[in-house]
């Protein structure tokens, strides 16, 4: 199974292809916008460079977040197009998926910073069992996921330095998500359980305008 993936909710524009499983391609083009202008040339690039057609892609897979709204919002659109015009499954794959390492046995919870600015910290995080999710990727501030982990002990992946520093005890094996990861997820997933669709996890920051009072 030939899967491509997109990984365009952090700050850069991932592409990565897999043959069972096995990544036989990957670019990696840092970038915080523009992701929308850049991803039609960087995968004519990878599959030129891995000797592929889109017509031979099996599935797309697409990070859905959390990250950057509109970097969600552009490689949704993307993967969710080429799927629509080759009629081949796109999966979405959550951050906190395409991070966790594979081969990961028993209770882990995925970290990633969200909020990163005293005092108000928070972390996207997701739980899984042997690599399988438990629950939605959710946003947790500081203070609970510390709770949790004193309460109910996990393997720690991420990128959670304040997490351990108010957890001296605790070991965060460092991880970050990658569209190659994506794409392994991807290949043993039933895609209509997966459907791509972003995944934000926090409620928009803007607010509609309030109407002005009846008088």
């Amino acid at each position: 199974m030939i899967v491509l993936a997109f990984h365009t909710a952090g700050p850069a524009c991932e592409l990565a292809v897999t043959q069972d499983g096995k990544v036989i391609g990957e670019l990696r083009e840092p970038m915080q916008r523009g992701q929308d202008a850049r991803l039609p040339g960087l995968t004519q690039t990878l599959l030129s460079k891995a000797k592929l057609s889109l017509d031979q892609i099996d599935r797309f897979a697409v990070v859905t977040g959390p990250g950057s709204f509109t970097g969600i919002r552009v490689g949704v659109a993307f993967a969710r197009g080429l799927a629509l015009a080759t009629k081949a499954p796109c999966l979405g794959i959550t951050t906190l998926e395409a991070a966790l390492p594979a081969g990961q046995q028993g209770s882990a919870i995925v970290a990633l910073p969200a909020q990163k600015r005293p005092p108000d910290i928070t972390y996207w995080t997701q739980t899984f069992r042997s690599g399988t999710a438990t629950d939605e990727a959710c946003e947790m501030t500081l203070e609970t996921l510390a709770d949790l982990l004193s309460s109910h002990p996990h393997m720690v992946y991420g990128d959670a330095e304040m997490l351990q520093a108010k957890l001296p005890d605790l070991t965060v094996h460092t991880a970050r998500p990658t569209a190659a990861r994506a794409a392994q997820v991807a290949t043993t997933l039933d895609p209509d359980l997966h459907p791509a669709r972003p995944t934000y996890a926090r409620a928009p920051d803007a607010a509609l305008p309030q109407s002005a009072p009846m008088t």
